[in-house]
């Protein structure tokens, strides 16, 4: 089983743009979105993937994630099946030392938010922050992508 450990945090500006080595533009939808499991359908500029998450483990640092890349058009077509709300964002990566940080910037009805992910190897793994990040959001269920299809950023009050 795939188990991805990862670690979310607000940005603070958009220097992460000049260092990033690398941008795409994704739209995702979610077949499923209950808690504890979801299955997202992803277009990440011309390839699309099938996603399938278990439940967020220890504080939401990690879960079961599946992954695997299916045709486009087969993509295109099951984001007509997806629940409402779709997610749009750019996603920029960055090198930080050893780690990639994937900064999305947030379109549409998200407008406004920029979270950044660091995956690692462990949970108890060091890694060094960025000058960009800010305030850690690992857990906070308001963040995850299948929580902004259903309530996005335009709607909190901040």
């Amino acid at each position: 089983m795939a188990q991805e450990i990862e670690r979310k945090f607000l940005v603070l500006d958009d220097s992460f743009k000049h260092e990033a080595f690398s941008k795409s533009h994704i739209q995702q939808g979610y077949i499923c979105s209950e808690r504890g499991r979801t299955v997202r359908v992803r277009i990440r500029d011309e390839r699309a993937y099938l996603t399938i998450k278990g439940p967020s483990l220890n504080g939401g640092l990690s879960r079961y994630e599946f992954e695997r890349e299916i045709p486009l058009d087969d993509g295109l077509q099951m984001m007509q099946l997806c629940e409402s709300g779709i997610i749009d964002k750019t996603r920029w990566l960055v090198k930080n030392g050893p780690h990639t940080f994937e900064v999305d910037e947030f379109h549409g009805e998200n407008a406004g938010l920029v979270v950044a992910e660091v995956e690692l190897h462990h949970e108890d793994e060091l890694f060094k922050k960025p000058h960009f990040i800010g305030k850690e959001v690992t857990g906070d269920r308001r963040y995850y992508n299948s929580q902004l299809r259903a309530n996005p950023y335009c709607n909190w009050s901040l």
